[in-house]
């Protein structure tokens, strides 16, 4: 974009360019400049009293009109020139790609987007380790919840999503954000089934999945058996899909908390390249 501005401003600057010399060497009244120089001194002649003869006057044609007259071609051609060039520029800027950004590129021009932005949500503080070691689910006591390691975007669409649950009486807090594989595969092989997804398979790995939970009284309430529960797994869904987000509670395997970026892993991943 920085180099069709620079281009169209040169443009602009030659066709001014071109403008000028057309007014100046065709255009310009020469004559009149003529008119105003002072004629050179000379001496007076002598009269001499000569028979006066009436001679009919040409016709006075202005000398200067061809010149205008080329001056006008010459503005006229340079503008139509001028204006083809800047139509095929636009016409083929949409032709111009850039090339692929690799993940630490990609990584530094999301950071600086989100930046630039006019309003950031901030994650919440981290909760007790004590809050979630659980008989419901055991295994949330090696659960990853830096919010550091999600995908910026959907960090924000999910702290968004927080904030209006806890407008309706639900605040939330963050089960569990990003999983390695082998946590992957170590929750797939349990006999207490958490997910069917084993390494590589869920979104958790590519930061595009985070798993919450309801909050009442300052304890978190997993279980979807409490009915109170479930009402707040059920505005969760809600709000999910107002956000254009997929909720588990669809899911033929019900995970109710799990909340996770639309779309395969396979063209997200491809996206983000």
């Amino acid at each position: 974009m920085n180099n069709v501005v620079l281009l169209l401003s040169g443009l602009s600057l030659l066709m001014l360019a071109l403008a000028w010399l057309g007014w100046r060497f065709f255009y310009w009244d020469r004559s009149a400049v003529a008119a105003q120089r002072p004629a050179a001194v000379q001496a007076e002649p002598i009269l001499v009293p000569r028979p006066v003869v009436e001679v009919p006057e040409p016709a006075l044609v202005p000398a200067e009109a061809p010149s205008r007259w080329r001056g006008g071609r010459l503005l006229l051609v340079s503008v139509l020139l001028i204006s083809m060039v800047v139509l095929l520029t636009l016409r083929l800027a949409g032709y111009h790609v850039l090339g692929e950004l690799g993940p630490q590129e990609y990584a530094s021009l999301r950071n600086i987007q989100l930046a630039l932005t006019e309003e950031k949500l901030v994650p919440p503080p981290p909760l007790p380790p004590s809050m979630f070691v659980t008989s419901e689910r055991p295994s949330l006591a090696g659960a990853d919840r830096d919010w550091s390691r999600l995908d910026p975007d959907f960090v924000q669409r999910v702290l968004a999503l927080m904030a209006r649950m806890e407008a309706r009486g639900y605040p939330l807090a963050l089960l569990e954000g990003y999983r390695s594989p082998e946590r992957q595969d170590s929750l797939a092989s349990q006999e207490n089934l958490v997910t069917k997804a084993k390494g590589g398979q869920s979104k958790h790995q590519y930061g595009m999945a985070v798993d919450l939970a309801p909050m009442r009284n300052g304890k978190i309430v997993i279980s979807e058996r409490d009915p109170w529960a479930m009402q707040a797994y059920t505005a969760l869904g809600e709000e999910a899909e107002a956000a254009k987000l997929t909720w588990g509670g669809r899911w033929s395997f019900k995970d109710y908390g799990h909340i996770e970026v639309p779309g395969s892993i396979a063209s997200l991943t491809r996206a983000k390249r």
